[in-house]
């Protein structure tokens, strides 16, 4: 997603990374796909094939639980904790945000892992493209420099867009780097170890830099470097769908705004690229309703409308366009409308869009962007939960800003999460550590 905001604090779950994926499992019972769960719609194989229920033992960590202690008191407390010692599932409501990367680094396959653990039922790969046109899972097409150890290795440093600038204390100007994946093949880029997302750059030499050797930031303090010591291994889009299928789960994969200048290397447009990520699901023979294809890039949206219909039924249009401009918002509001009338079927915009505080009841209630999609018949995803650091620090920063008012502890997140779910009507919500909004799925029945 396109935000970098940062993550709430969490406890880990045990998560053994090297073990193999489990082999889906092709039993009588097809669950988990879609959001048929969600709106009560009848069991059975999906129209054109769909995932099989996924044979996982869902463990959710101490995360959930802590939540629910931590919530003021009430009714929907009294209700997630009825089902505190109930065993959890796999959820379709509950999607991976670029795996796990509240402690794993993200877009690592051990990431990946302990999405599916914490009942994932749709795992997140962002798509951008190397120097040799092959699709890697990476937030953004030049992140590497803070996400990953390629400034640790000489060679492929010597290849970045922008050379390492050591920090300045002196007069507080932060190091830098521009990494991109398209400087490098697919093989240098699976040689990369990918890292903690550093925030506060402050290297002053990469033999300097913290915690560890090639690093060009620090990690929040609320996260944790603890799964990010040994390497934990970037993924290819093909890696990444061959895991997700070994888990029997679904998948969405964005294809990245680019930050470099595109045609790429004169011919590879951005067309080319939409329909590469399209074609890669293909020769994998995964169905078009297992995939929620994303982008920012409204002509993405209306690309796989248009020429891959199958594929563009499920195109998610992830719009930010209340963060664009002053009046982005009423803008997006307005567009709604217009844009089901053009083909578009599922928006995605940020939880604060879809939220805002009644403050003559003290309540957090659908916005009128929530109200205005509900009304144009699209479906509603948003992102991303478990994003925004302690709730309890001014409110919950960007995420929870249409609300701030009414946040004080961590435990309002399912307060807000309940809102998204029962009053907005989304039916799908992207979170960095899955485990909260799994826990809340199986709650309501939301499988």
């Amino acid at each position: 997603m396109y935000f970098t905001q940062l993550a709430a604090a969490s406890l880990a779950i045990g998560l053994t990374t090297a073990a193999p994926a489990p082999t889906a499992q092709w039993g009588g019972n097809w669950g988990n796909w879609g959001n048929w769960g969600h709106h009560g719609k009848p069991p059975g194989k999906p129209p054109g094939g769909g995932a099989p229920t996924p044979k996982i033992n869902v463990q959710l960590g101490p995360r959930p639980y802590y939540l629910v202690d931590n919530m003021d008191e009430g009714p929907l407390k009294k209700k997630l904790e009825s089902c505190k010692e109930e065993p959890k599932s796999t959820s379709s409501f509950s999607i991976s945000h670029r795996g796990a990367p509240l402690m794993f680094p993200e877009h690592s396959k051990q990431g990946y892992d302990a999405a599916a653990r914490m009942g994932a039922g749709i795992i997140e790969c962002d798509v951008s493209f190397t120097s040799d046109r092959e699709l890697v899972c990476r937030h953004s097409n030049c992140d590497l420099h803070y996400t990953t150890d390629i400034l640790a290795h000489p060679d492929l440093a010597a290849k970045c867009t922008e050379p390492f600038t050591p920090a300045n204390p002196e007069n507080g100007t932060a190091a830098s780097a521009k990494c991109c994946t398209s400087d490098i093949t697919l093989a240098e880029f699976k040689s990369l170890c990918a890292e903690m997302e550093a925030t506060t750059l402050n290297a002053l030499s990469i033999n300097q830099s913290t915690p560890y050797f090639g690093r060009i930031g620090i990690t929040p303090d609320w996260r944790t470097n603890m799964y990010a010591y040994s390497c934990a291994e970037p993924m290819s889009l093909k890696d990444q769908i061959q895991l997700v299928e070994g888990y029997g789960l679904n998948f969405t994969a964005e294809a990245k705004t680019p930050e470099i200048p595109m045609p790429f290397q004169g011919d590879y447009t951005q067309e080319d690229f939409a329909q590469q990520i399209v074609d890669t699901f293909k020769n994998y023979s995964i169905a078009a309703n297992r995939v929620w294809l994303q982008s920012f890039l409204p002509d993405d949206i209306f690309y796989w409308i248009a020429n891959d219909p199958a594929f563009g039924e499920q195109a998610v249009y992830l719009d930010e366009r209340a963060d664009l401009s002053t009046d982005g918002y009423q803008t997006a509001v307005d567009s709604l409308p217009d844009l089901a009338a053009r083909g578009v079927k599922i928006i995605a915009p940020s939880i604060w869009q879809l939220i805002t505080a009644d403050n003559a009841t003290g309540q957090i209630v659908p916005s009128s962007y929530a109200v205005a999609a509900q009304k144009a018949g699209l479906e509603i995803i948003t992102w991303s939960f478990e994003r925004s650091g302690p709730l309890e620090v001014e409110g919950g920063g960007y995420y929870y800003e249409s609300v701030a008012n009414l946040i004080n502890n961590d435990g309002d997140e399912y307060t807000v999460i309940d809102v998204i779910a029962q009053k907005v009507g989304a039916t799908k919500i992207f979170a960095d550590w899955v485990g909260t909004v799994t826990y809340y799925a199986n709650c309501f029945g939301l499988v």
